[in-house]
């Protein structure tokens, strides 16, 4: 059924929505929920703490005025409420404000709660009339992932015309998750999965709907994955020997490796030497020297005459990997040539390259998926390491895996903390090993959890910092101001904070839905100090690293779970000054800080993430969506273990033959299996 169709859906914004992925009204249905915003009833103004996102009904005293710095349109007004209690409100980049608002009519205001001048400042709100409110007051509003041009007010309406159609009627009709499996595992009915996470009817409702989302999720990547052919342990394979060369190299570093180190790579030549395809997976944290272990294999497969690959996530890390790895290969005369292939380098840089792999000149290929290109043919390629798996995926792998003469060493490296019984599962066949040691020379973070009342001292903290010759990091978990979530935004943020610091101080943002081009332009700026404050979402999370970089800032943490924190902590830390993390709640409950509290006192992710579970259990609601990880739309790594073991469980029984399929439930897994394979998989 097209979009068109639907009321309030015009050509315009189908367009809009097309370049968002939703292409039909089945596309639309599928579009879930974010976050859910509650309509409380309004407080007074007395009520009100800081950097809360509070809701208040009064008047406006006075007009809306309007002055201009620099760029920014800033408009402010007084409103009190019938207690006599009154707060500035101020809204940035929206003038059109001034001549809306009408003075002594009565509005219902919610916006986010900011301490300005020692005094209450309400940001961004929204207005309501008084009938508007009480039609929203105790509902609960589901929250869209927008794109530029659509209101969710729009979405909201569209998804509740999509559940009247003949779509969403068949629904269940389209359902591949095999009857047996649904009742044995206590999974609600698709069609009720899909309108309870629209409009919940309950708490209990919501999380029966997630357990079947997320259990078809999980069941379709696993079956996908175990039916890829990407088990290729049993096969035999060339084998590469550890090389004196190697060991001597690794001695000549300026620095011990740790035991956990020495461990992995003994273990990953066992694997090479063996005669069979090595597939491992090393599990570390940022920070913890994976990449060293991971060139110590590339290095035992150069000297023994071969060709090796080292994927990347994003440019700027290829280019950091290659700049460090040529470094070490001059400052040791190890005679290996490692070189460089990016996409955005010119066509006769790219042909350069091309021409020195197939002639076998270059003994280490490292880049981004420009390495999986048709151009691209090595002459002896033995062995293949990808940076941050799951920011690739299993098809990429394979096409990375095909240009070898014969089936390469696959080693993939991940800092997600994702515990073993899942990793094992969700990596398929593959060896685990993991680094559980951080290098002796570098000093520990010192960590503070904070609410928003420290923002001045955070920012006085930062500019002593950077007038040191530092840099910071401050992480928002938002790209820009959303409807209804409460929850600082990249845009606003950095515009605020060019008011906040001296002039002096360089301020840069980042976000992912900038182009690719230009968030390697920022990412290199700031890695070569020219940018000294980066205001990022959680994009920085797999970056570069950037030791003069000493300030992590995380404000709205307790949004976040703590094994993404914890990553994103391991961004700083990487020099030899002392580093520092900030994370800023904008919740002052005692759990939320208590939470928040783990990251001071261990520095060991596995032990965070089982924490951080524990903590929130399996069927909160959080506001942000966790990032990093295996990028699936409803599945959680840390919520979700026990679903992903039923689901694992499941589908060994159906390909087993030990639960048996109708033709129809057989019939209906294969036409998803084609249909989403190249999406899963990719």
């Amino acid at each position: 059924m097209q979009l068109t169709q639907l009321k309030g859906i015009g050509k315009k914004t189908e367009e809009l929505l097309e370049k968002a992925g939703i292409h039909d009204v089945m596309d639309l249905l599928f579009l879930f929920p974010r976050d859910y915003e509650v309509f409380y009833p309004p407080l007074t103004i007395g009520e009100i703490g800081y950097k809360t996102f509070a809701t208040i009904r009064g008047v406006f005293t006075q007009e809306i005025t309007e002055r201009r710095v620099k760029k920014l349109s800033i408009s402010q007004g007084v409103f009190q409420d019938e207690a006599g209690g009154s707060v500035r409100v101020v809204w940035f980049n929206a003038p059109f404000i001034k001549n809306t608002v009408k003075t002594g009519v009565p509005y219902v205001l919610r916006g986010r709660v900011s301490r300005k001048y020692q005094a209450r400042q309400i940001d961004q709100p929204r207005l309501y009339s008084l009938a508007e409110y009480d039609l929203l007051e105790g509902n609960l509003q589901p929250i869209y992932p927008l794109t530029k041009g659509v209101s969710n007010q729009l979405i909201t309406k569209c998804v509740r015309q999509a559940l009247q159609t003949e779509a969403f009627a068949r629904i269940d009709e389209q359902d591949f998750i095999p009857e047996s499996v649904r009742r044995e595992y206590g999974l609600m009915l698709r069609s009720s999965a899909v309108r309870n996470l629209h409009f919940p009817e309950d708490k209990e409702a919501y999380q029966k709907a997630v357990q079947r989302m997320s259990f078809e999720e999980i069941f379709l990547f696993i079956y996908l994955m175990k039916r890829s052919g990407t088990h290729t342990k049993e096969q035999t394979t060339l084998r590469i020997p550890a090389d004196p060369r190697t060991r001597a190299f690794l001695k000549g570093l300026p620095f011990e490796l740790t035991d956990a180190q020495k461990k992995v790579i003994k273990e990953l030549q066992t694997d090479l030497d063996s005669g069979h395809v090595t597939s491992r997976l090393i599990q570390g944290d940022v920070g913890s020297g994976k990449t060293l272990v991971a060139l110590a294999s590339l290095m035992d497969a150069a000297f023994a005459g071969y060709q090796t690959a080292l994927m990347a996530p994003t440019e700027v890390l290829a280019a950091q990997h290659y700049e460090t790895i040529q470094k070490l290969f001059r400052e040791q005369k190890t005679g290996l040539n490692a070189a460089l292939l990016t996409g955005s380098m010119t066509a006769l840089e790219k042909k350069a390259v091309y021409n020195a792999l197939e002639d076998g000149r270059i003994d280490i290929l490292i880049g981004t998926h420009a390495l999986i290109q048709e151009k691209v043919h090595f002459s002896n390629l033995a062995l293949v390491v990808t940076d941050e798996q799951h920011r690739f995926g299993i098809r990429q792998r394979e096409a990375l895996a095909a240009k070898g003469g014969s089936t390469p060493h696959m080693i993939v490296m991940s800092a997600t903390p994702i515990p073993r019984t899942l990793a094992l599962i969700l990596y398929g066949d593959m060896d685990v090993s993991v680094i559980d040691e951080l290098p002796a020379r570098r000093l520990p973070i010192k960590n503070a959890v904070v609410d928003d009342s420290f923002h001045e001292n955070a920012y006085r903290f930062i500019t002593n910092q950077v007038k040191a010759g530092h840099q910071a990091y401050i992480i928002c978990p938002l790209v820009e101001y959303s409807e209804g979530l409460d929850a600082a935004n990249v845009e606003d943020y950095t515009e605020m904070l060019r008011q906040a610091l001296d002039p002096s101080i360089r301020i840069g943002k980042l976000t992912g839905p900038m182009p690719p081009a230009k968030k390697n332009e920022i990412m290199t700026k700031f890695s070569n100090g020219e940018i000294d404050v980066l205001v990022s979402t959680t994009v920085v999370e797999v970056g570069v690293d950037v030791p003069n970089a000493t300030v992590m800032m995380v404000e709205d943490a307790n949004r976040f779970g703590l094994a993404t924190l914890h990553q994103l902590r391991g961004r700083v830390g990487r020099g030899a000054d002392q580093s520092y993390c900030i994370f800023v709640s904008n919740n002052r409950s005692p759990e939320a800080m208590e939470r928040l509290g783990i990251l001071k006192s261990s520095n060991n992710g596995f032990e965070i993430a089982a924490k951080d579970l524990e903590m929130r259990g399996p069927g909160e609601l959080m506001g942000v969506k966790q990032s990093g990880a295996l990028s699936f739309a409803n599945f959680d790594l840390y919520r979700d273990g026990q679903i992903a073991s039923e689901a694992a469980e499941a589908v060994d029984r159906i390909l087993s033959g030990s639960l048996p399929l109708t033709q129809w439930e057989k019939d209906a897994l294969q036409q998803q299996c084609e249909s989403s394979r190249n999406t899963i998989l990719l």
